[in-house]
Order: structure tokens, then C-alpha cells, then sequence
């Protein structure tokens, strides 16, 4: 799918991003790290998962997989969901 390059761009650039998305302060953001990762269950990817600091493996782990749905009568692409 093509917008799944698009936001692993994003997201790996601007982790903020994604935080914002989720209802969190940006600041949270500080230390995760974003990455692809398959999870071993017939070969299930998700979009991506973000990483708690090293130094700090009690935070959360936030997997995100990004959809798009199509709107009838909308002239947007469609509306992503998270």
C-alpha cells in the first residue's frame, strides 16, 4: 500500500506526530525510537511500532497501523483511522 511508505516516513521523522494523534503531549515522544517490525504469526506486519528508550523499558509500546477508508460524496482520499 502506498500511503505506508508515507507515514513510515513520517513518523520516523516526526514522532511527535503520532503522539499528537493519540491525544498525548509531543513531549512524550522523547527517547521512542520508530521502527518496522514483523510480528511472527504467519508473517503478520504492522505499519510500525514505537519503542520505549532503552533506558527506560517500563513506558509503553505503541504499535500503530494506519487505514484509509473511502467516503462516498467527500473529495477526500479518505479518512485515516489510527
Amino acid at each position: 500500500m502506498k500511503t505506508d511508505s508515507i507515514f513510515y516516513q513520517l513518523f520516523a521523522e516526526f514522532p511527535s506526530i503520532f503522539f499528537e494523534l493519540i491525544g498525548r503531549s509531543p513531549s512524550d515522544t522523547q527517547g521512542y525510537q520508530f521502527r518496522s517490525v514483523e510480528i511472527k504469526q504467519t508473517a503478520f506486519r504492522i505499519d510500525g511500532v514505537f519503542l520505549p528508550p532503552e533506558n527506560n523499558p517500563d513506558k509503553t509500546v505503541y504499535f500503530c497501523e494506519v487505514q484509509f477508508q473511502k467516503e462516498c460524496g467527500s473529495f477526500s482520499a479518505g479518512t485515516p483511522s489510527f
